[in-house]
């Protein structure tokens, strides 16, 4: 379809309608499912060194220009003093109503130069943005391969586990300084230089690096030779799918775009055929309010991050919510029993499991499963569910009332589309079953607990 987004949303009869029936299915990481199995492959960034390969699956936005600090401090959240070269922090942007569009990474490339690094949609609409011509500020978008008929212009891999230093310094011909938590740096590979940022995603220390594409065989090659003593293993789209339930990181809020007047130029400005115009919505959470799908930056642990010593899209709104209740982010710990029962339900019924494939439980880009207490009432949304094989358990990331918030406590998960499931491909004929879960901690790792927080 060409047009705007909003002409897609009006031709469909709202946004809820155009995502319930869209064609697409989960978010897409175009890299091999497995290179060992997915179980080894999560046990890697855990208790050993793990390879992943974030080259294809991100949108790299670098905007450029005197203005460059002002502009993105206008649309984030949180502050940007003393951001500049060799920086990196998160992006956390929201629309006018004080609800999350989303969040990128943002790193400081040069004093006039950044580039946001995520997810398509906060790239959207900062491109959008700059496109006004109120800041003296340019945009070259490299699109993630799944959308771009051109090949990216940068590799990027990251190495992380507890064996993840020791790799990375053979790899550099020598020690490395350990900068802090999501500090840039510089490490060598193949007798090359390359820009790092440093991660901690399992808890134990690691490095992001990226450099030209055309590099991209050669600097693989190196790091596969030389973890090879280290047993590296490197990630499969199964098992990356999976590692933002282990950080605590959701992915996949509902951006806060497709309903407030203050919104419609944008959407007017929107290509239908962008990623916000063809993502799915799916699971037992139904609403035919589409804001009851968004969320602040409080209920997802951003409210920590949110500095009023600036103005920004979204400040007036989010000054009025400060001080009212929010939910909570926390992880959800599966029953055994249920999951079992559940998939010998689907078995049942002669299907392979693909709606609920190991192990990740997704079957649209924003999956929404609806939460209630021991009363049956509704507490909450689950969005996000994965099988870590280090805690043999079944986790789901979920955002619910702050009364039904504390560790220990006792909710049910609705798993399931109403009448069976949708329209989609992705989505196999099912029953709707409860499946009880204990309220946990999170990061749900209990080294990352300590050794990741994203800010």
């Amino acid at each position: 379809m060409t047009g705007s987004l909003q002409s897609k949303i009006d031709a469909a009869g709202g946004a809820l309608a155009m995502m319930r029936h869209a064609q697409t299915g989960p978010y897409v990481f175009p890299i091999p499912a497995e290179f060992s199995n997915w179980r080894e492959e999560q046990y890697a960034w855990r208790e050993g060194v793990a390879l992943m390969d974030q080259s294809f699956h991100m949108t790299d936005l670098y905007v450029e220009g005197p203005d460059v600090i002002p502009f993105v401090s206008s649309l984030a959240v949180n502050s940007f003093k003393g951001f500049g070269d060799n920086k990196a922090k998160q992006f956390i942007a929201c629309g006018p109503d004080g609800h999350l569009i989303g969040d990128m990474i943002i790193m400081g490339l040069g004093d006039q130069l950044v580039n946001i690094i995520g997810r398509p949609t906060v790239a959207n609409w900062i491109e959008y943005q700059a496109s006004l011509g109120q800041y003296d500020v340019r945009c070259d978008r490299d699109e993630r391969s799944v959308q771009n008929p051109r090949a990216r212009k940068t590799f990027r891999f990251e190495i992380q586990g507890p064996d993840a230093w020791s790799l990375l310094e053979k790899l550099n011909g020598g020690p490395i300084d350990q900068p802090r938590f999501f500090q840039m740096g510089q490490v060598s590979v193949a007798g090359r230089s390359y820009r790092s940022l440093r991660h901690g995603m399992g808890g134990a220390p690691g490095l992001e690096f990226w450099g030209p594409v055309e590099h991209y065989d050669e600097v693989k090659q190196a790091i596969l030779e030389a973890g090879a003593s280290f047993n590296l293993k490197q990630v499969g789209a199964r098992a990356y799918g999976s590692a933002a339930v282990d950080s605590g990181w959701l992915p996949c809020p509902m951006p806060a775009i497709y309903s407030s007047e203050a919104m419609r130029a944008y959407r007017e400005w929107l290509p239908a055929q962008c990623f916000d115009g063809i993502a799915s919505l799916g699971g037992s959470f139904v609403s035919e309010r589409i804001e009851d799908y968004y969320f602040t930056p409080w209920e997802l642990d951003y409210g920590r991050l949110i500095r009023f010593d600036h103005d920004f899209i979204g400040r007036e709104a989010l000054e009025k919510l400060a001080d009212t209740p929010q939910r909570k982010k926390v992880s959800i710990v599966l029953n055994p029993d249920d999951a079992t029962a559940l998939y010998r339900s689907q078995m049942s019924l002669g299907h392979n499991g693909k709606a609920m494939e190991i192990p990740t439980a997704h079957y649209a880009a924003y999956p929404y499963d609806a939460v209630f207490n021991a009363s049956g009432d509704p507490v909450g949304i689950s969005t996000y569910c994965a099988f870590l094989a280090p805690d043999a358990a079944w986790v789901n990331l979920a955002v619910v009332d702050e009364a039904h918030a504390a560790v220990g406590t006792q909710l049910t998960i609705l798993w399931g589309e109403p009448g069976g499931g949708s329209a989609r491909p992705t989505v196999e004929r099912h029953v709707q079953m409860p499946i009880r879960g204990t309220v946990a901690g999170w990061p749900f790792s209990k080294v990352a607990q300590t050794g990741y927080r994203p800010g």
